[in-house]
């Protein structure tokens, strides 16, 4: 039953996450951890990779690595403040902030701000990011609140770059601190056909749903996950 909640988490995800930019871990974590911890953060991010690595190489016309270089630079110490911060939580906090997190993701994408990705931002994104995505795997509001009013397949694309370099980075920080080995990689093994599965849905049907119905589909789903982890971490 657990390995079937967690399929069919990050099925939806990845499909998610190939449609609108992000989403995978948004979706999956909250839920994930009550199911098993051991998923969050590093096999989720691990299937974050894997579904980076295929939607940039899909998108990679529309990648500007010139436009990344600053959101990676912040990302290296975001990521070992992330890691410094799965040292000090508990499980109970941890999944309080996974709660928070997901909910702060959703605020983002509702907000009508329209900040333009400049250096200095994308630094701080990526630095945020890096903080969020280390420690719950969950690395993708801070990018979005930048690049949510571009055009959609540069959104796609970028973020796909960026998540590609960005996992990499939590992967290895989380390694030294016990949080990424060979067990996780176990963990992981099972949901990457999910991962690929979410992502081959994606692409057969997302141009037969409007950009907005899946938008709100995927925000509904991403409330629901977020206040299902942060109201059963205060009832734990």
């Amino acid at each position: 039953m657990e390995m079937f909640i967690a399929v069919a988490l990050v099925t939806v995800g990845a499909y998610v996450q190939t449609a609108t930019g992000f989403g995978l871990a948004v979706i999956a974590a909250p839920v994930l951890f009550f199911v098993n911890p051991a998923l969050v953060p590093a096999p989720v991010t691990v299937c974050a990779l894997v579904l980076s690595l295929i939607n940039a190489w899909v998108f990679r016309e529309g990648v500007s690595l010139n436009g990344l270089k600053a959101a990676v630079i912040g990302r290296i110490p975001g990521s070992i403040a992330g890691a410094a911060l799965l040292l000090w939580m508990d499980k109970n906090m941890l999944a309080l902030w996974i709660g928070i997190s997901v909910l702060f993701a959703v605020g983002v994408s509702l907000t009508s701000l329209r900040w333009q990705p400049t250096n200095k931002r994308m630094m701080a994104a990526g630095f945020l990011s890096g903080f969020m995505g280390t420690s719950t795997s969950i690395g993708g509001p801070p990018m979005a609140l930048l690049w949510q009013h571009q055009d959609l397949a540069l959104i796609r694309a970028n973020l796909a770059a960026f998540f590609v370099v960005s996992s990499l980075i939590s992967l290895i920080v989380l390694a030294p601190i016990g949080y990424f080995g060979v067990t996780q990689m176990l963990l992981s093994l099972p949901l990457l056909p999910a991962t690929y599965a979410g992502y081959w849905l994606a692409r057969k049907s997302m141009h037969r749903i409007s950009a907005r119905a899946i938008r709100m589909g995927s925000l509904t789903l991403c409330a629901g996950s977020g206040l299902y982890a942060v109201i059963s971490a205060l009832l734990d």
